[in-house]
């Protein structure tokens, strides 16, 4: 296609007075702004999804995290409750070895005053017996062994008994020792839990008094960055209008080469007809036929104008759907306005029986809660002033959305026209032609009034400001605090859950360290062990030397033949002692049978030992 330069060249050549490519130019213009304006809408709503699309994981994290702390909390209650129990279980057993006991001590009391009923009867025997003896030598009666038999035998059975009540007695004080000894453990117990639970209490308020602290320097540093954001957003807003700018300027160029592009495929047009004509003059009304290439051309161009129907149709539906989208948010906002305007109303009939302000101002009329709009105070404003801003308020935000509307359809209309310039048809692109210029000239007058009414309506109201932005910045910083405190919240559980680990550490590496000092010690016994069998080696070469002597005579009488198997087995018995080995063992074999095959070996040692 062609270049600028190129489109620089069909400019100058078509221009003139009623040029529909200035008009088309104009109208292009419009296009780009009213898209630049959708491109931003749609570039803020995509940031707030991905700002709720974050926001909504970073929650997610924090629900998991505290199942996770609920959990633990679960555990825990449950360790309580265990322990708990075993002490409701301990106190009872103490309550049954109370009881138990006291039953006892009453076995003990009964037990002692039978002993004493016992020695009573004993004491009564004795004395009959004293009176029998006496009877008997006055009087020769039956004889007395007869009659104390029975009593001999009763007294042999209390005897019996009461050395089984002592041996009773003797076990049931062992037993209250050790009951005792349990009790006195328990309550050891106890009390060392309880000073273990109130160290803990005691730490766990110190962390928590220093997380406390530390949070409080977050919130302050989040707040500051808090602010930093809302200024950058500010000095944002400039950076945005300077990428618009260059927007626009590139969307005016993208639509300058479309502009060129559709001229030269008029020309084209034009000059393949030319052609044709010239070519069909000397042939008869029968033997004209459209050559291929100018029948393609027309296909491709019928083609592209489909092509844009359908684009216009995707653009309608569009158009309709966002048309659809202002009318409720211009609903909503009314509904604002008229709840201003009541508030306004109220206020103006409670100043009419006040007195003015010292310095002779008034103050605006309202300040809704939804922070519709927002006026600065004038010298010379009253009750009347107010509502006519109001008035002339709603009157801008009704025509601003009647201008949008009416540039969409202006915007339609153009398109169609510049599209049925392309045409093959001759005649009928110059009738289009004048028809678009009457009404592009009547559109423009319209555009430029209404376009002029704006203008004074904006340099009216220049000191006012939507309190749209104002309302979601303080909905922004209310979900910000909300989500801090469930922030602090979740670092304080997982402050808790860290402090629970660095225990388990610690007492891993105490574990650790015990079993350090197992190993150690264990290598300290195996280095002894080591040592202690050196020692024993050296001891058995010693004495192998300190018995040289003893070895150079029995290799001598060896050779002689005489018997020098006695002194042998001494040394044999000396070196199993030293390497603790039995010295049956040794002997398996018979005297002789041991010599004549260890002779050898014996002489080794002998030479060794030389």
């Amino acid at each position: 296609m062609g270049s600028l330069g190129d489109a620089a060249g069909a400019t100058e050549l078509f221009a003139s007075p009623s040029d529909p490519v200035i008009i088309e130019l104009n109208r292009l213009q419009n296009c780009i702004m009213e898209r630049v304006l959708f491109m931003s809408i749609e570039s803020a709503k995509f940031e707030k999804l991905e700002i709720r699309q974050t926001k909504e994981r970073e929650l997610g994290l924090a629900k998991n995290e505290i199942k996770a702390l609920k959990a633990t909390e679960i555990l825990k209650d449950k360790a309580v409750m265990k322990l708990s129990n075993e002490l409701t279980k301990m106190d009872e057993k103490l309550r049954t070895t109370e009881k138990q006991l006291e039953q006892k001590n009453l076995d003990i009391k009964k037990l002692t005053n039978e002993k004493k009923e016992a020695l009573i009867a004993q004491f009564a025997a004795e004395a009959i017996l004293r009176r029998v003896y006496a009877t008997q030598k006055d009087e020769e009666f039956i004889p007395v062994e007869v009659l104390l038999a029975p009593f001999e035998s009763e007294i042999k059975e209390y005897r019996n008994e009461i050395l089984m009540l002592r041996e009773d007695i003797k076990a049931l004080e062992r037993l209250t020792k050790s009951k005792e000894e349990a009790l006195a453990e328990t309550e050891s117990l106890l009390h060392s839990a309880l000073e273990q639970t109130r160290n803990v209490e005691v730490e766990e308020n110190k962390i928590l008094e220093k997380t406390y602290r530390k949070k409080v320097v977050e919130v302050e540093k989040l707040m500051k960055t808090i602010r930093e954001l809302e200024e950058s957003i500010l000095a944002g807003g400039v950076t945005a209008n300077a990428i618009r700018d260059y927007q626009r300027k590139i969307t005016e160029l993208n639509e300058d080469k479309r502009v060129v592009e559709r001229e030269l495929a008029r020309v084209k047009v034009s000059a393949s007809r030319i052609a044709t004509a010239a070519a069909n003059e000397w042939k008869d009304d029968g033997d004209k036929v459209i050559p291929v290439k100018q029948w393609l051309e027309e296909r491709r161009v019928f083609q592209g104008e489909i092509q844009r129907l359908k684009d216009k149709l995707t653009l309608a539906e569009r158009t309709a759907k966002t048309e659809n989208q202002l009318k409720e948010k211009l609903s909503l906002r009314l509904k604002t306005l008229e709840q201003g305007m009541k508030h306004s109303s109220l206020h103006s009939e409670r100043k009419k029986s006040g007195l003015p302000s010292p310095n002779g101002l008034k103050k605006s009329p309202y300040a809704s809660n939804n922070g519709t709009v927002l006026q600065k105070p004038n010298s010379n404003s009253g009750d009347a002033d107010n509502a006519r801003g109001t008035e002339n308020l709603n009157s801008y935000v009704v025509k601003k959305n009647l201008l949008a509307l009416r540039s969409r359809s202006y915007n339609d209309t153009g398109k169609e026209n510049a599209e049925t310039n392309v045409r093959p048809n001759g005649h009928a692109d110059d009738v289009i032609t004048g028809r678009t210029e009457v009404n592009h000239e009547v559109k423009e007058k319209k555009y430029e009034d209404i376009k002029s009414q704006n203008e004074s309506l904006e340099d009216g109201y220049e000191d006012m400001v939507s309190g749209f932005l104002y309302d979601k910045l303080q909905k922004e910083v209310i979900n910000l605090r909300e989500s801090h405190k469930d922030k602090d919240s979740v670092l304080i559980m997982k402050d808790d859950e860290i402090k629970f680990l660095l225990r388990k550490v610690d007492v891993l590496a105490k574990a650790a360290e015990v079993e350090s000092k197992k190993k150690r010690r264990n290598a300290r016994e195996k280095e002894m062990m080591i040592i202690l069998e050196d020692k024993k080696s050296i001891s058995a070469l010693r004495l192998f030397t300190d018995s040289k002597e003893t070895w150079r005579n029995m290799h001598s009488e060896a050779k002689t033949g005489r018997d020098w198997s006695n002194k042998l087995k001494t040394i044999v018995k000396l070196l199993c002692r030293e390497w603790n080995v039995t010295y049956h063992h040794m002997l398996r074999e018979t005297e002789a049978d041991w010599l004549t095959k260890r002779s050898l070996e014996i002489d080794a040692v002998g030479l060794i030992l030389m």
